[in-house]
């Protein structure tokens, strides 16, 4: 299918590669389209990016506000505050550990007995990734010595390394923030875990986020009793804190605008310096052909993003790439125009009921968000 846009719309035809009708050809100021990206990202690329996405560069213990009426997120920048002025001693391997929180003398080097790490969990945008990153940015570590990465990003870094050498590579860091943990298989399930208990036994202090407890990984989504093992034991690597509250992407602040007609997105695209243009489901397609490790490297130097013809997902393979792409786009802060269907009616109802629906209303909250920064650029 092709990957271009043509429709035919009042005032034109517009595609990803010829400008309005009636219009002389710009090409430097047409948009581009992501239907036609393939990055090729290399693993030493994939390790420098072990960073806080840029949405989180600034932001500190001292900038996350606590709702008053949720206590546990007062208490989690707490612990949190306290586990990371406890990470600023000698790496384990090379100078001894401290206990949990860095109290008492410099020990041997060996594996700590109790939890290495802490696991923050919650519903969707409790503020869970912005402590986690100012706890990565509170860390008394040069940048190299730690690590920040999505889930689907660690995996990913072992598919380009190899598991040994990913443990070589994050042996010698101080701590590894992991975000939005999820095991969708059980071959991730064993790989993690093993992974993790390496980098435990190395002297590494894990961080994580997720929107269900350790002990409750793999419920609803595949036969959990046969990896019960490592699940738990991946489970007693951390302390979980429960962090309560409602979306703030959503507290106080207008709904979702509405979809926006074909035409006013292409004209959007179009007067928009760095804007993408593409088809819905054209898009839906080419991600298929774009292994996940690269939607990151897919939206480099986008400003906008803007897509006709918003349609429900078809399947499940399908709605778990979009929402990848979702998070990458997220995390970049790049606005989404759309116009079609809301983005709430993405995924079906039974997608929403199943295994996955975390991860789905994950997807649906942050593109909400992104849908209403991007309403400027209609106004504009």
């Amino acid at each position: 299918m092709s990957c271009s846009v043509a429709r035919r719309l009042e005032w034109g035809t517009v595609s990803s590669s010829t400008a309005a009708s009636g219009i002389e050809p710009i090409p430097e100021a047409a948009p581009t389209s992501l239907c036609a990206r393939e990055p090729h990202v290399p693993a030493d690329r994939l390790v420098a990016e072990m960073v806080p996405p840029p949405r989180f560069d600034s932001v500190r213990f001292e900038t996350y506000i606590p709702d008053p009426n949720q206590p546990s997120q007062t208490e989690a920048v707490q612990v949190l505050a306290g586990f990371a002025a406890g990470l600023g001693g000698a790496h384990a391997v090379g100078g001894g550990k401290r206990s949990f929180f860095g109290l008492g003398k410099a020990k041997a080097p060996k594996t700590p007995a109790g939890p290495r790490g802490v696991y923050l969990d919650g519903g969707y945008g409790v503020g869970k990734t912005h402590l986690l990153a100012s706890l990565w940015h509170a860390t008394p570590a040069e940048p190299a010595l730690k690590a920040f990465g999505t889930f689907v990003e660690l995996t990913n870094l072992v598919g380009a390394l190899g598991f040994q050498k990913t443990v070589q590579t994050l042996s010698g860091h101080r701590l590894l923030c992991i975000d939005e943990f999820e095991l969708d298989d059980p071959g991730d399930t064993v790989l993690v875990s093993t992974l993790l208990g390496k980098l435990v036994d190395a002297g590494v202090a894990l961080a994580a986020t997720s929107n269900t407890l350790p002990g409750k990984l793999g419920e609803g989504r595949f036969a959990a009793a046969d990896f019960l093992r490592e699940i738990q034991g991946l489970s007693a690597h951390f302390r979980p804190l429960r962090i309560d509250g409602e979306d703030y992407r959503h507290r106080g602040l207008p709904e979702a605008p509405a979809p926006f007609t074909d035409e006013q997105v292409t004209k959007a695209a179009y007067a928009t310096a760095g804007a993408s243009l593409d088809d819905f489901p054209h898009l839906l397609d080419h991600l298929a052909r774009v292994h996940p490790s690269r939607y990151g490297a897919l939206t480099d130097d986008l400003k906008a993003v803007c897509l006709t013809d918003v349609q429900p997902v078809p399947d499940q393979s399908t709605a778990l790439r979009l929402v990848v792409l979702a998070d990458r786009l997220y995390d970049r802060e790049v606005p989404v125009l759309a116009s079609g269907m809301p983005f709430d009616q993405l995924f079906s109802e039974e997608m929403l009921n199943g295994g996955y629906r975390k991860k789905y209303f994950r997807a649906i909250s942050r593109l909400t968000a992104l849908a209403r920064d991007a309403k400027g650029l209609v106004e504009a």
